[in-house]
Formats: structure tokens, C-alpha cells, sequence
């Protein structure tokens, strides 16, 4: 996500801090289109489309009545030719037939449904992801790196020069703030960072760069890594050192809710706070967790701090 601060913004007296409708001017959402699996990976194969669900999911999120949409773009077809397809994905794909253009029809379904900022996919090459198995073997597409039992020692985007929208580089060049993660390891945040132009990006900016590491590890992407091996990995893939800053929850999470994930071999990620000092971050520690019936991170919390990052970032930096 890449913001743009709106000028004089409005103090949240509860806060302390800017409102965040008021500091953000412009909000930019860059997506990852590998996936090849489900809805999405038919209408990739039957179409010759990218594929549009993660594009889907974003449009929810920044839907204003996200209610109503996330309803309405995530109906499931149940039966006919149609079962196992998202609404959402149909319209893009309606809007990608009419417009012959992937990108042209993001945009194009973001101003029909008057979200909170612009989408833009990665890149629009019909690219595909190869991992590299720490026993040597690869294993092709997304949904079968997913599905491997093995650990995942590199991650490879063919073709190897996939390029990135201008628009993508625009948004990164002019941001103020640019946050990465919490998501999948591998198969959702290295994997922007494949992209050609992107890393480069990335590291030549001037904006305050976030990494808001996940909760818990996750199997076949990132089981016994602590957050300093997180963040090695991608700037392994990126080639740069592309954050400042990295949010990490230190707050205990509920026994029930450890015995829960422990059944899939995944923990709390561990924050070794040196090592990720060590490495030209800055960690900023705190309770970003929220439990239900899945974690999730507290997105009031995580917020807080993100903002509180952009508008103080320097001094912080200068005083570390």
C-alpha cells in the first residue's frame, strides 16, 4: 500500500494522531497475479486472463460499504457451469473481454465501484511461479507450491523479466508510506518483488517502508523462520534493503489459540529484535493481535502505529 498524506490533517483527539481519511490522499494497492488455482485458475486456463481474485479481494477492502461487496463479490456459484466461481471474478473478466486489457479493467472496476484508492496487478505478463525445494527439486505454480510439503529455498518468476505497470513505479516513486505484509511468506509478498523494476523501486525511495511481519509462522512457507529470517528472505529475493521499519507483535497470544495453529506445526514468529536490528531495521514492538476464531492483526493497532511511523519517522530514525 502506498499513501500519499493530505495536507493539514484532522487530530483524533483519542489518538493523538491524524484521522486516517484525512491524511491519506491517495492509497495504492500493488497485487500479485501467480495465482493459478480455484475460480481464478480457470478463468486463467479458459480465458487466457490473469487472474483476478487476489484484484477481487482488494476491491473489498477498499470498497466503502464493504459489506455489500465482499457479499456480492464473494458469492460462490454452487451449481451449473458456473459452480466454484466467484461473482467478483466474473466481473472483472467481463470487464477484461470488453476492454482487452487486464490493468484497463482493474481500473476500470474500481471507479464503477468508487473504492478508496486505485489497484494495479504487479505486472500483467502471464507469469508464472517456479520455487526451488531446499533438496533441489522445483515444483511449478502457485497452487502446487502451496499444496508441497517441502521448504521452499527460493522462490522464481518465469519469465525472469516480467515488467511492472509504469503506473505501479509511479505510485512508489511518489509515495510518503509503503507497507508490505502481513501475507504469505512467499506466495504473496516475495512475490511482487519478482517483478522487474520493482525491487529497484523500492529501494530508491524516499518514503517511510514498513514491513508488517506476520503472526505466526506459516506451513510449507515459513514454519521454524523467525522475523529476522522473514525479512532476510525478501531482501534476499529483492537484492536490496527495502524497509526501515518492521511492526512485530510481542504480545502473548491465549493457550487454546496456540494449540489451535499447533496442530498445523505452526508458532508465534519469534522477534528476535537484534538480529532484525542487525540488519538495518528498526523493530517497533507492541500488542498488534487480535483473536477470534483465526488471528488476525488488531488493524486499529497496526494502523496506529503505521501512521504514527509516516508522520514521525525521521526523528525516530535519528534517535535509534
Amino acid at each position: 500500500m502506498f499513501p500519499r498524506r493530505a495536507p493539514r490533517p484532522a487530530i483524533n483527539p483519542a489518538s493523538g494522531l491524524p484521522s486516517p481519511p484525512s491524511l491519506i490522499r491517495r492509497l495504492s494497492a500493488v497485487v500479485t497475479v501467480t495465482d493459478d488455482g480455484g475460480s481464478s485458475g480457470r478463468l486463467r486456463e479458459e480465458l487466457n486472463m490473469l487472474p483476478p481474485g487476489d484484484v477481487r479481494n482488494c476491491m473489498v477492502a477498499l470498497s466503502e460499504d464493504e459489506h455489500l461487496l465482499s457479499q456480492l463479490f464473494q458469492y460462490r456459484f454452487s451449481q451449473g457451469d458456473l459452480e466454484g466461481h466467484n461473482f467478483g471474478n466474473l466481473f472483472v473478466a467481463a470487464l477484461s473481454g470488453i476492454t482487452g486489457d487486464f490493468a484497463q479493467a482493474v481500473q476500470l472496476s474500481s471507479q464503477i465501484l468508487a473504492i478508496r484508492g486505485s489497484i494495479f496487478p504487479s505486472t500483467t505478463a502471464n507469469a508464472t511461479l517456479t520455487a526451488r525445494m531446499e533438496d533441489g527439486s522445483l515444483v511449478e505454480g502457485e497452487t502446487n507450491i502451496t499444496a508441497s510439503r517441502k521448504t521452499i529455498a527460493e522462490l522464481m518468476l518465469s519469465p525472469s523479466d516480467a515488467a511492472p505497470l509504469p503506473e505501479t513505479l509511479d505510485a512508489i516513486a511518489s509515495a510518503d508510506l509503503i507497507t508490505l505484509g502481513p501475507g504469505s511468506l512467499y506466495t504473496s509478498l516475495i512475490t511482487n518483488l519478482l517483478v522487474r523494476g520493482i525491487p529497484e523501486a523500492l529501494a530508491a525511495s524516499n518514503a517511510t517502508r514498513v514491513f508488517i511481519c506476520n503472526l505466526m509462522t506459516q506451513a510449507n512457507e515459513s514454519l521454524g523462520l523467525s522475523a529476522s529470517q522473514h525479512i532476510e528472505k525478501i531482501f534476499d529475493h529483492a537484492g536490496h534493503k527495502i524497509f526501515d521499519y518492521t511492526l512485530v507483535n510481542t504480545a502473548p497470544i491465549l493457550p487454546a489459540t496456540l494449540a489451535q495453529y499447533a496442530r498445523e506445526a505452526q508458532m508465534p514468529i519469534e522477534p528476535d529484535l537484534d538480529r532484525i536490528r542487525a540488519l538495518g531495521v528498526q523493530p517497533i514492538t507492541g500488542n498488534f493481535v487480535h483473536e477470534g476464531d483465526v488471528l488476525r492483526h488488531d488493524y486499529d493497532r497496526a494502523t496506529q502505529a503505521v501512521l504514527h511511523l509516516a508522520l514521525n519517522g525521521s526523528a525516530l530514525q535519528k534517535s535509534a
